[in-house]
């Protein structure tokens, strides 16, 4: 019997862990569908390794698997200290010193990479040290020294991430690294690019702008992690290609008992303007030390799922956890079990509507007809994979075969729920012949039987990018042969 085909995509973090002989071949293996390099560490040198590596595991096993490089951004940090660790005590002082010539810290002071902190604050701020595990509360601003009285005891060492409770820390969302490590990520081809800490669309327009001038066609992925973000979140969406629940930073922000509505709301406004969504941090945290995961984490990867998420995402659970291949294997378990109490019943009625295009239209046509008649899948001869994406805004049980000639296209098609990218070439095909060419390549991988019944959609001109204007209902005939379309 043919294993079901899971629907909701899986992002995977390269690290130290994935380094290791087989490891990943082994992510490949298990059904990684997206790899994530993180620029806030390794080098150039180590990020092109890896971007050969997934490269060369994909072809091996006849796999598309896409690459996003993610953008460190302006993460406010604590410098190091002159022991490595300190140990901080409820109601004791401690204060933040602002300057580039900070001493090494101890247990009464440390110096924060960035220097403009101290005109963001006010006394009565709380400040979130290392995602929260040690809140201080600020008293005074003096020059250039925040002094806070610490209210939660807690270890604290070397460049721990800080946020001020409720957000509003003026930084920009592109450093001037970041500007450099988007020309790199250009040069290696990435699929996607993740802007850290966008705080508007124009953070996400200047990204596209520095991508596009590197020569880069990679779609743009917004992070929401700031409290900032959320105010503006539909005009970020509009500006993006991806959306990313990053519940890390964003949680610390906002408070853990505010996370899980507004996940919510994050994944219901990517789908409404027709964005792909990531769910992303934590989310088989133990299953850094431990071959199995918690109830607990089953129980949020599952409700993502079912919320609508195209994708979970890992990080330190395959990027320097113990068990990287298990917790991909642990991924897809979750996701189809998932999958299963999904519920398909997609209502029209608040559907979108005046369309301005016409593969947009034919996307809705499609997925109407296939929950009103028994077809066995949806096949999109795409090039740029829009009408695949399109497609996949509406749930449905049916899978969407999504067609194309371009590598970069199918890769991009492989972070989109419900949709399953094939390798398939209609350049100089009419629509006719590259319709019995795609039914008869489908039945060849075995993804489609005789008695089947497609709906497929395709462009007048097969080369141009949003062109998609044809849908026709099919079945399939013996030996692949597509029945219905008559002579030629």
């Amino acid at each position: 019997m043919t294993p079901p085909l899971r629907r909701t995509k899986i992002l995977a973090t390269l690290g130290p862990a994935t380094d290791a002989p087989g490891v990943l071949a082994g992510l490949v293996r298990a059904g990684v569908n997206v790899v994530r390099l993180n620029f806030s560490h390794g080098t150039p040198e180590q990020h092109a390794a890896r971007v050969a590596a997934v490269r060369e595991a994909a072809a091996e096993q006849g796999r598309e698997v896409g690459i996003l490089a993610d953008l460190q951004g302006p993460k406010i940090r604590i410098e190091k200290f002159a022991g490595g660790k300190v140990s901080l005590v409820a109601g004791d002082e401690f204060s933040l010193l602002c300057r580039a010539d900070a001493p090494p810290g101890d247990a009464s002071q440390v110096g924060v990479s960035y220097l403009g902190l101290v005109n963001d604050v006010r006394p009565g701020d709380t400040l979130l040290l290392d995602d929260g595990l040690v809140a201080v509360e600020v008293l005074a601003i003096e020059g250039d020294r925040i002094r806070t009285r610490v209210l939660t005891d807690g270890a604290l060492s070397d460049r721990k991430g800080l946020n001020r409770l409720g957000g509003g820390l003026s930084l920009g969302a592109l450093t001037d690294q970041d500007k450099q490590h988007i020309t790199i990520a250009a040069g290696l081809g990435v699929d996607f690019l993740a802007v850290s800490f966008c705080r508007s669309a124009a953070d996400m327009d200047e990204a596209r702008a520095l991508a596009q001038a590197a020569g880069s066609d990679a779609f743009l992925v917004a992070k929401i992690e700031r409290a900032e973000a959320i105010e503006n979140l539909v005009e970020i969406t509009r500006a993006s290609d991806v959306v990313m629940v990053a519940r890390g930073d964003l949680g610390v922000e906002i408070g853990d008992a505010e996370l899980p509505g507004l996940q919510k709301k994050i994944i219901r406004t990517a789908l409404e303007h027709n964005r792909i969504v990531i769910t992303a941090t934590q989310m088989l945290q133990s299953m850094v030390d431990n071959p199995i995961p918690t109830r607990a984490e089953v129980l949020d990867v599952a409700n993502s799922v079912i919320d609508g998420t195209d994708a979970v995402m890992l990080s330190a659970e395959t990027a320097s956890g113990s068990y990287p291949v298990k917790a991909v294997e642990a991924m897809v378990r979750i996701c189809l079990g998932a999958e299963r109490q999904f519920d398909h019943d997609t209502d029209f009625e608040k559907a979108q509507r005046g369309l301005e295009r016409a593969d947009q239209a034919i996307a809705m046509a499609s997925m109407f007809l296939a929950e009103h008649v028994d077809v066995r899948g949806i096949v999109a001869l795409t090039e740029s994979g829009g009408t695949a994406r399109f497609l996949s805004r509406f749930r449905s049980k049916v899978p969407i075969y999504g067609l194309s000639r371009h590598d970069g296209a199918r890769r991009r098609m492989a972070l989109v729920r419900d949709v399953f990218p094939v390798n398939f070439d209609s350049a100089g095909q009419s629509t006719r012949e590259a319709a019995r060419g795609a039914l008869r390549h489908l039945f060849g991988l075995g993804l489609l039987a005789e008695g089947d019944r497609v709906i497929i959609t395709s462009g007048d001109h097969m080369e141009l990018h949003g062109a998609t204007n044809t849908l026709r209902l099919l079945k399939v005939g013996p030996g692949g042969a597509a029945e219905g379309l008559g002579e030629l």
